[in-house]
């Protein structure tokens, strides 16, 4: 049992000795008890955060697919995940468009900035949206993998994106080594 003594203690030494004054003590259990059934009630009736999940799309490895997806060069942003924190993008095919190269703060718009002109050459076509096809690098890290996936679930890119990490053109590798991000 939980108490609170508030008594004044005795008194020392040699003087009259009066009527001993009732000692006023509180009992806590009852608040004590409070308290737990709180915690408990309020553990029991939040709710924690639930992991949120991204999908994403990675080539099949079998070569005798015939069904496969055929993306036009106009809405297709290839990013290049490098080293040093670094990204290189182009629009279009590769080899054929040279990369810009950036930093995460400044993909997003770069990311929006393309979103935007493919919907508008497409006119708002819903099925015929901006496709991120991103390929990171020996040189790149995990962290940067989430900054870019999170970049585009920032940026609302509705076609999930295609991860190829092992087909890096011979161009796009030329390239990240002159910018010395290979």
């Amino acid at each position: 049992m939980a108490e609170l003594d508030t008594s004044g203690g005795g008194k020392k030494g040699g003087g009259k000795v009066r009527t001993k004054k009732a000692n006023t003590k509180v009992d806590l259990t009852a608040m004590v008890d409070l308290a737990f059934l709180l915690i408990t009630f309020f553990m029991l009736t939040t709710s924690l955060s639930k992991p949120i999940a991204m999908d994403i799309a990675k080539p099949d490895k079998d070569e005798k697919n015939e069904t496969k997806l055929e993306l036009r060069a106009s809405q297709t942003m290839t990013i290049l995940l490098g080293k040093q924190n670094k990204v290189a993008w182009y629009m279009g095919e590769a080899g054929k468009e040279t990369p810009t190269v950036e930093g995460f703060a400044d993909i997003r718009a770069s990311i929006l900035k393309n979103k935007k002109k493919v919907a508008d050459f497409y006119n708002n076509d819903p099925k015929k949206t901006l496709v991120i096809v991103i390929k990171p690098t020996a040189g790149a890290t995990y962290k940067n993998f989430v900054d870019i996936m999170d970049e585009l679930n920032i940026a609302k890119i509705t076609a999930a994106p295609a991860i190829d990490d092992e087909n890096i053109t011979d161009a796009e590798k030329s390239f990240l080594k002159q910018q010395q991000l290979l």
